[in-house]
């Protein structure tokens, strides 16, 4: 648990205490929108996506049983909207195009160098499909089975829109700097 969101305001918060839901909200909301951010295809969808989420924390909060941090909890629940709300509108899409992105010198490129805002504002300019892969394979963990199987896609397909994601990302990189 971290510091902030105690043991009581859960307890609060599983009552349906509202002053406890609008203290977990401004304690976390802006994490949380920064992982709605990093999966929606703007900031008025990531908006959206993160009052989904939070309807869902609140309506779930029994559920949690303080195992672990309850923001570890709640993120989960918030890249699931992202990822329902990729599915139902079919935002996600392949591509089969890649053959120039490949020459763009994976080598000479490392991702230490470049700063959270810029990695973000990079991550935005790709596609919904490269964007949602990158972000469950190298930001959340999830091998590429766990990501086939959230997205209803293959594991190929999985790995291959990993590929072309880091690709685009370089590419799109390095069109601004």
């Amino acid at each position: 648990m971290s510091q902030n969101v105690t043991q009581d305001l859960i307890e609060k918060c599983i009552q349906g205490n509202s002053n406890a839901h609008k203290k977990l909200y401004e304690l976390t909301s802006k994490q949380m929108y920064g992982i709605c951010l990093r999966y929606c295809k703007d900031a008025e969808d990531a908006k959206d996506t993160l009052q989904e989420g939070y309807i869902r924390v609140f309506g779930k909060m029994k559920q949690f049983e303080g195992k672990g941090v309850i923001e570890a909890w709640m993120r989960r629940i918030f890249v699931n909207c992202a990822l329902e709300n990729i599915r139902v509108n079919k935002f996600y899409t392949e591509t089969s195009d890649i053959a120039e992105e490949f020459d763009l010198g994976f080598d000479s490129f490392t991702i230490d160098r470049i700063s959270q805002k810029e990695i973000m504002e990079t991550m935005q300019k790709l596609a919904l499909g490269y964007r949602t892969v990158l972000n469950l394979y190298a930001i959340e963990g999830f091998s590429h089975a766990e990501i086939a199987e959230m997205l209803g896609i293959n594991e190929g397909t999985s790995k291959s829109q990993l590929a072309r994601a880091r690709a685009a990302f370089i590419k799109e990189y390095k069109k601004v700097n």
